[in-house]
Formats: structure tokens, C-alpha cells, sequence
């Protein structure tokens, strides 16, 4: 895809959240579910309409997540991003929250995601389109950010909608295992959903 010209913003429901070892379910009638491994910013202090070189004053931390998305509900079927989105278990966080002392360069983060043990993803937040102080900085412009919101930053390539030569997405029974420098390992088993 080309980078956009500004950050896109999606919403992801309260229910999507789940923790770094449950099992993510694939919702009923899905045919394009995937995986998208990411930088997690954990808001700390109420941030609007601030400057990106405040921006990281309000950030309390870091937190591996998994992205997961319905592609076909996202892209195929109209309206906003959230539908795709926002279904239950599709927001892994954790295991830990990383506070910020502890993150000398939250552009300077490993990233990488495996499917049934082979690895689909490998990147790195040095590779940010849109860096943490401007990414918080343009939320804050349309919209409050409160402490304990959580932002996600984006994907390396590798997700399944990118696969070459077909593009191949998650389904019942299998595992994806997913890490960051500095903020832990994930495993979830896909199960129906």
C-alpha cells in the first residue's frame, strides 16, 4: 500500500481487548482474519491538542500487541475500519506495560510475528511511517487521548493480506507467536468464534 499522507485512525471496541496468551477467536462468516504484530503506546496523562514535542510527556509506556484485523469486514464491505477491527479477543496486549524510562528509543524496537512457527513477520519501529510524538500529537488534535488509552503504531510487512504469491489469512487451530525487544512474547491460539 502507498503510506498515507497522514496517520489513519480506527477504533478498537473495549471487548477486543484480550491478554497476551488467550486464544483469539475467528468470528463466524470471517474469510480474511489477520495478523498484525505492533507497538503499543500506553497513554499516562490526559493529552489534547498537544504539541508533538510534548507528546511524549503523556506517554506512560509500551506494550506489545497483536492488530488483529478482518480484512474482508475492513476493506470489502464499506464504512469505517472499526468493523474489521474492533471484534472480540482481535486486541492482545502485554505481557508487561514497559514504562517509558524504561524505552531509551521507542524507535529503536524489534518487532516479529510467527504463524504455526514460520515467521511472516521481522521489522522494526526504526521503520515508522509516522514516529510515537507525532502519531500522539495528531490524535490529540481530533480527540482526547485519557490515561490507560492505548494507541497502536502499525506493522511491519509480512502480514497475510501481503503474502506473495496469494495472500493467506488465520484460521481454527492455528498459533501465532509474536515479540518485541524489551516488551515480551505473545502466543494465541486461533479458535471459532
Amino acid at each position: 500500500m502507498q503510506p498515507p499522507a497522514e496517520p489513519v485512525l480506527f477504533m478498537k471496541a473495549v471487548t477486543a481487548l484480550s491478554g497476551p496468551n488467550d486464544d483469539v477467536r475467528i468470528p463466524p462468516g470471517a474469510v480474511k482474519t489477520d495478523w498484525e504484530v505492533e507497538l503499543g503506546i500506553v497513554i499516562g496523562s490526559r493529552a489534547r491538542q498537544v504539541a508533538e514535542a510534548d507528546a511524549l510527556q503523556h506517554v506512560a509506556g509500551y506494550v506489545l500487541a497483536n492488530d488483529v484485523s478482518e480484512r474482508a469486514w475492513q476493506m470489502e464491505r464499506g464504512g469505517q475500519w472499526d468493523k474489521g477491527k474492533g471484534y472480540d479477543t482481535f486486541a492482545p496486549l502485554g505481557p508487561w506495560l514497559v514504562t517509558a524510562d524504561e524505552v531509551p528509543d521507542p524507535h529503536a524496537i524489534d518487532l516479529w510475528l510467527e504463524v504455526n512457527g514460520q515467521r511472516v513477520q521481522n521489522g522494526s519501529t526504526r521503520n515508522f511511517i509516522f514516529g510515537v510524538p507525532t502519531v500522539v500529537s495528531y490524535i490529540s488534535q481530533f480527540m482526547t487521548l485519557e490515561p490507560g488509552d492505548v494507541v497502536l503504531t502499525g506493522t511491519p510487512a509480512g502480514v497475510g493480506l501481503g503474502q506473495k504469491p496469494t495472500p493467506w489469512f488465520l484460521k481454527p487451530g492455528d498459533v501465532m507467536r509474536l515479540g518485541a525487544t524489551g516488551l515480551g512474547e505473545q502466543v494465541q491460539k486461533c479458535v471459532g468464534g
